[in-house]
């Protein structure tokens, strides 16, 4: 067992870290991404091990979670359930590439139904629905460029397997803690966390993380308001009893309604960058995010890479989408196009 790690990064740093009585963080690493890792929480059930969130299916996360099972005198035939709070690849891939080699069971938020079902059409290619987007907010260059990188590519059926079991709100036992499944669609529609109120715990996905904001608006099937959604979802948690958060990304800390408080605040000062670059002329969501700065170091979304300017552009036009909503500008679609006007 490894002592928790508190400093910048350290969290990323392999081992296994019991984070409540009986819960242990198992960071397993990503591929090729700035995040570097994702955290996969162990809780004993009744029969065996039940996992919250699963990594990304690579021989260095296998790996490293066999080796962190080892610590706890387990393997992956001890694992009986993945509980997936979403179903991007980092959380979602390796429970169902688990599962066609060892039967255990996976859950995933109802809502995530219509993303799975349209990335598993037959001839679909990666990001299609995506690069369709980029063409409508403005982005053509950028989504001729994924396009041609990815024309190749085709969707993995085994990868957006669809779960055993779709969740929806509700309490679930884990042996002896009880689980309440709460749904947060922003970061994606069927975006799930699992609350212990016993415990005063929350498994909180990427819905709440503690050191940077969980990105909108980027999913095959979309919500007509993603952000509207997640600020919604955020204010839902806030509702409930504050606990220890416990993110997919990020160190555990002390208190989700601290971080709550800090995304709202966030996204609040978001909004009114977003209206102020429609103001001085912005007429898309690629002029608009175009007018904005990005990350902590201030990057131009032009100088990020080709996949985080697609992210860039897809949380602007969520917060456009929001500001409509709200009456602060006004949308409309025309040509294949969406435009903005105060």
């Amino acid at each position: 067992m490894t002592q928790e790690s508190t400093g910048r990064g350290e969290w990323t740093r392999p081992g296994v870290y019991e984070v409540a009585p009986g819960v242990h963080r198992i960071p397993l690493p990503l591929p090729n991404d700035g995040l570097r890792a994702v955290n996969v929480y162990v809780l004993r059930g009744d029969d065996g091990l039940v996992l919250i969130d699963s990594g990304w299916a690579i021989p260095e996360a296998r790996d490293t979670l066999v080796a962190g099972l080892d610590d706890l005198d387990c393997t992956l035939t001890d694992v009986k359930q993945f509980l997936v709070t979403h179903v991007h690849r980092d959380h979602y891939q390796q429970a169902v590439t688990l599962r066609q080699e060892l039967g255990m069971r996976v859950s995933l938020g109802e809502g995530e139904r219509d993303s799975l079902e349209t990335l598993r059409e037959p001839g679909r290619r990666p990001l299609q629905q995506q690069v369709d987007d980029l063409r409508r907010l403005g982005a053509s260059k950028l989504a001729d460029f994924v396009e041609e990188h990815l024309k190749d590519s085709k969707v993995d059926e085994l990868e957006w397997a669809l779960p055993d079991e779709w969740l929806t709100e509700g309490t679930m036992p884990v042996g002896e803690r009880r689980l309440e499944i709460v749904e947060t669609p922003g970061h994606t529609r069927g975006h799930v966390v699992f609350h212990d109120l016993a415990g005063a715990l929350l498994f909180a996905g990427d819905h709440v993380l503690p050191t940077i904001t969980p990105s909108i608006g980027f999913e095959p099937v979309l919500s007509p308001d993603p952000l509207g959604d997640f600020l919604g979802s955020l204010a839902k948690v806030r509702a409930r009893p504050d606990a220890a958060l416990l993110p997919a990304h990020g160190p555990v800390t002390d208190s989700v309604h601290a971080r709550v408080d800090a995304l709202i605040a966030h996204h609040g000062a978001r909004l009114d960058e977003v209206e102020k670059a429609v103001r001085a002329g912005a007429v898309t969501a690629f002029d608009a995010a175009s007018q904005l700065r990005w990350t902590r170091r201030e990057h131009k979304v032009e100088d990020l890479d080709p996949f985080n300017q697609m992210l860039a552009i897809a949380e602007t036009a969520a917060h456009l989408e929001l500001l409509a909503a709200q009456g602060r500008v006004s949308a409309e679609t025309s040509d294949g196009l969406r435009r903005y006007r105060v």
